[in-house]
């Protein structure tokens, strides 16, 4: 262990590395599982015909193959990236296609009802979705993208192959240099559990606050029209 204590701040410099890229990745899974799953569910074959190919593709092979086509291919045909926008952006749209699963699955489990009383008051397809349907629906995607969040800084680990030095690279140059194998790649296990846990435990307490029980909670706009001393309830 004495081996790799002159080399742990390089190790901790990768795993800054590995957070940019888990935070970077994170908005772009959000933004790419919100697109593709509400694409997914319109009644126009244009939005909801690629987006299902997409989710298809992108779920159905592997992020290391995506992520060789995004640096390796596309210079082929004239689109050159960086290595850490190769990187942020194969784990952005894989981990978004799983994503888009469950924003999808979230808003059909809610009760009918919900949909068939915002239409009753006339509102428009955005109104319905943006103060009726998604406030009801987000807490209950929580905890699966949770387990998504974490699944993207475990993949982290595959962006050294495309030369990004984050943690796993990082903890490749030191084994290299020192040999310890043992202890290098058994620091970087603790570092990534720390790293997973902490993650882990900020979704647990956002989902305790975005609990729908929570009495602090703004009602949605059907919740407020039926209470007592609403439009309908007056």
């Amino acid at each position: 262990m004495s081996q790799i204590l002159p080399f742990l701040p390089l190790l901790l410099n990768g795993l800054l590395i590995t957070l940019a890229l888990t935070a970077v990745g994170v908005v772009i899974t959000v933004l790419v599982a919100f697109a593709a799953g509400l694409c997914r569910m319109s009644r126009r074959r244009w939005l909801s015909w690629p987006a299902g190919v997409f989710i298809e593709i992108f779920r159905g092979t592997s992020m290391l193959v995506q992520l060789f086509w995004l640096f390796f291919a596309l210079p082929f045909f004239g689109v050159q990236l960086v290595p850490f926008a190769a990187a942020v952006l194969a784990l952005g749209l894989n981990e978004g296609a799983y994503g888009a699963e469950i924003v999808r699955g979230a808003i059909t489990a809610l009760p009918r009802g919900q949909r068939e009383g915002a239409i009753a008051l006339s509102l428009t397809p955005y109104q319905r979705m943006r103060y009726v349907i998604l406030p009801q629906a987000i807490p209950a995607m929580i905890p699966p993208f949770g387990n998504v969040f974490v699944d993207l800084l475990k993949n982290t680990s595959l962006v050294s192959l495309v030369t990004v030095a984050d943690l796993t690279f990082r903890a490749q140059m030191v084994r290299a240099t020192t040999g310890a194998t043992t202890a290098v790649f058994g620091t970087i296990l603790v570092l990534y559990f720390v790293a997973a846990y902490a993650l882990s435990v900020g979704m647990g307490r956002l989902e305790r606050r975005m609990d729908p029980g929570r009495p602090e909670l703004r009602p949605t706009l059907l919740q407020r029209l039926f209470r007592p001393g609403g439009v309908v309830g007056s």
